[in-house]
């Protein structure tokens, strides 16, 4: 419209001198005042959907992808100290992958990571992999023999994205749990790190260190405008009227390179984001801070306690210093958003289960006549 309007405004400025007809300032007026209005019904009418008389019109829902899960993986009777033992057998261990309908993340693990020769033998090779609806009503019983509902478990498990990978020892400890999507270069590294059996030796954090290298990317950190400036204190020893997001980067980040260029840019995210005191700190950084909890340290010792092991890795506190949820995976902008408003509305303090929060979050917008679109 703002090209329309300067190109009609040319268009009268040359009749203007080459003595056609003359303009005035009034139909000047007139004319960046119908742009503009019609540019303000053209804008507003791709946001909300409405009839001929006024009504909301129902938005519509988009980005859900059925899965079809491989053959191979484990037909369990969902008895999961049994499963455990029958994986140590065999010299493997148990993997939970958490997941539900539609769900495009799940979709992307498969059809993108599971279709890779490498990863499908090296999963099959060290591990059994049974699957879970996190929505679900089979019976399933954990190592400690405590009988769940899927549903129940997943709760239990402390299941906020999908898919959440879980992996077993052969003595039914957990010993790393991934939580969302990461792409394969990454996903490659956490199979060698539990197949490997490093657990004993090192962190999984110093595990990432060594063995996933940064591609070609920026060789540093990517500023917002919405970041804080340093030096940071996060002390929320007293409450603080923000909420917290404290943006977890590193140099030579391909990932924090999409996460700003493909996410950050959207305009509601960024509204969102005003709602925090956002912090963008270098994850490897022997910088001094003072964290949430008013002890001094510096960023790297702090992202290792915090158990940071991927860049970017977003962590949200609320008002009081407690960390709320993270993202630590790959997101698109629909899951991103519903994150910065979960935490800036605290409406964690009234549905804990982030993926219910979602679902809900989604119908809200809907019947509002906005079109919802979860993979976007």
């Amino acid at each position: 419209m703002v090209k329309l309007y300067r190109s009609q405004l040319k268009h009268l400025k040359k009749l203007d001198k080459s003595g056609g007809p003359r303009i005035s300032w009034l139909q000047v007026c007139s004319l960046a005042f119908l742009v503009v209005f019609f540019g303000f019904w053209a804008s507003l009418s791709q946001q909300v959907h409405a009839d001929s008389e006024g009504a909301i019109v129902p938005g519509t829902y988009s980005g859900a992808v059925p899965t079809t899960y491989p053959g191979w993986f484990k037909d369990s009777f969902l008895e999961f100290e049994e499963d455990v033992a029958e994986a140590a057998e065999q010299g493997k261990r148990l993997i939970l992958f958490f997941h539900q309908d539609g769900c495009p993340y799940c979709n992307a693990l498969v059809e993108r990571n599971f279709s890779q020769k490498d990863i499908v033998e090296k999963i099959r090779e060290h591990f059994d992999v049974v699957e879970l609806n996190i929505w679900g009503d089979r019976s399933v019983v954990s190592v400690d023999g405590i009988e769940f509902t899927e549903k129940e478990f997943s709760a239990e498990a402390g299941v906020q994205f999908t898919p959440t990978l879980l992996f077993y020892d052969e003595r039914g400890d957990s010993v790393l749990k991934l939580n969302g999507y990461i792409p394969p270069k990454q996903f490659r590294v956490a199979l060698d790190y539990v197949s490997g059996r490093y657990e004993a030796g090192v962190s999984y954090r110093d595990f990432v260190e060594r063995n996933l290298k940064g591609d070609t990317a920026s060789k540093k950190l990517i500023p917002e405008l919405f970041f804080a400036n340093p030096p940071y204190s996060l002390d929320r020893s007293t409450s603080q009227e923000k909420p917290l997001a404290v943006f977890f980067e590193q140099e030579d980040c391909p990932n924090c390179e999409i996460l700003h260029s493909k996410v950050l840019v959207d305009r509601e995210v960024k509204e969102l984001i005003g709602n925090f005191d956002a912090v963008q700190m270098g994850m490897w950084s022997k910088a001094m801070i003072t964290t949430p909890s008013g002890k001094k340290t510096t960023i790297r010792d702090w992202a290792a306690e915090l158990g940071v092991s991927y860049a970017p890795t977003i962590v949200f506190f609320d008002r009081h210093g407690k960390e709320v949820i993270r993202s630590e995976a790959w997101f698109k902008i629909f899951h991103t958003q519903s994150m910065l408003d979960y935490v800036s509305s605290e409406a964690f303090r009234i549905e804990p289960n982030f993926q219910r929060y979602v679902a809900d979050r989604a119908d809200r917008l809907i019947e509002k006549g906005i079109d919802v679109d979860i993979w976007k």
